[in-house]
């Protein structure tokens, strides 16, 4: 089992110097291996592998006055012709699949942001003044804080730069594995909502925040700053900072809402059932796009599922057709508009329309489980 840590790291003007020049030779680098690739399959009709791309990073090296390559440690070099590679592998699975992806781009300047030391070449260690430091190969020690302990061995270590100017590292460890619980005492159906955030099958609600809609004005006055200020002048930067950060700030606080609501679920139940949504089919109601991207269900979804990974309780996935149509007492499919905000039946039941859906939820998540463990 993998688990992720990221910390904020504070590097000097040197330091800094130093990681800035690493991600723009893994830019540079990435884009001659793109491209390399491109121009041998168009021109010669040869598919190049990874490991032949390493080869000519090898080569390149040689060739120094051109890439500056042997100022970055070999592995993150080798870490940019994986991620090539993995362009390549997930465009032609989304072909096969029967999407229309776009082709592997081009990175520009500053839309490379980060870079990985896939096995060696860093290091966590504490000087005599009790302070600690991460050692990045051909870098420096850099000051990070550790706000809470890592647990497994480490396997990667990775270094990002936020459009804010900020530094963290993700440390990528491996953990054993939990043994999931052999037996459901606790299950719950959730449905996901504008009105509601989410709505349980036992009747709790937790109610939408609306984190972009609360911070939307304060957005269009910054975007209105930056957009009247001169091209290239000190005020532009800073009008710019400041739309960054706020964006920042309002993702920050999704984030945060995401991982308390989700730690809740874990904490307080064994068997977790969400819908599985296709956001991007969703966002096509134009009217409802904004709400439904402020909501960021799928964030609450993947936060959940890794706190269940670690928690040893099971998250599953189910279709949502028909589970706010269906009644949950008897069964008969009663259409309901987007309007309807009540359940009532003939059977008699009458019930909160996202309530119901979430217990048709929960029994279909049941019905999965009892037919993968007849």
């Amino acid at each position: 089992m993998l688990r992720t840590y990221k910390y904020r790291i504070y590097p000097n003007k040197t330091e800094e110097k130093n990681l800035l020049s690493t991600l723009e030779i893994c830019r540079r680098t990435y884009n001659g291996l793109l491209n390399l690739r491109k121009n041998t399959w168009e021109i010669e009709k040869i598919s190049i592998s990874q490991f032949s791309c390493n080869k000519v990073i090898c080569g390149w090296k040689k060739d120094d006055d051109k890439y500056f390559l042997n100022s970055v440690y070999s592995q993150v070099l080798q870490n940019v012709s994986d991620r090539v590679d993995k362009a390549y592998q997930n465009f032609f699975r989304r072909v096969k699949s029967g999407e229309i992806p776009g082709f592997p781009r081009f990175k520009g300047l500053g839309q490379y942001n980060s870079f990985t030391y896939p096995q060696k070449g860093f290091n966590l260690f504490t000087d005599d003044s009790g302070k600690i430091f991460l050692k990045l190969s051909k870098i420096g020690n850099i000051k990070v804080i550790l706000h809470r302990e890592i647990n497994g061995k480490i396997k990667t270590c990775t270094i990002r730069k936020t459009l804010s100017n900020k530094w963290y590292v993700t440390f990528s460890c491996e953990l054993p594995d939990v043994e999931q619980v052999s037996k459901i005492n606790n299950p719950i159906g959730i449905d996901c909502g504008l009105n509601n955030f989410v709505t349980l099958s036992n009747g709790q609600k937790v109610d939408t925040q609306r984190f972009f809609r609360i911070g939307e004005e304060k957005l269009e006055k910054l975007d209105y700053n930056l957009s009247i200020s001169r091209s290239e002048s000190f005020e532009r930067k800073e009008n710019k900072k400041r739309l960054i950060l706020a964006h920042e700030k309002i993702a920050n606080r999704r984030s945060n809402f995401s991982h308390h609501i989700s730690r809740w679920l874990v904490n307080n139940f064994d068997y977790i059932v969400f819908e599985d949504l296709d956001i991007n089919k969703m966002i096509k109601n134009h009217k409802l796009a904004k709400s439904i991207q402020d909501a960021v269900w799928n964030q609450l979804i993947q936060y959940t599922q890794y706190k269940a990974e670690n928690a040893g309780t099971w998250v599953k996935l189910v279709n949502p057709a028909y589970t706010s149509q269906t009644c949950s007492n008897c069964g008969n499919i009663k259409k309901k508009s987007l309007g309807e905000r009540w359940h009532n039946c003939d059977c008699g039941l009458s019930i909160d329309r996202d309530e119901n859906a979430a217990i048709n939820i929960l029994r279909l998540g049941i019905q999965s489980l009892e037919a993968s463990n007849p």
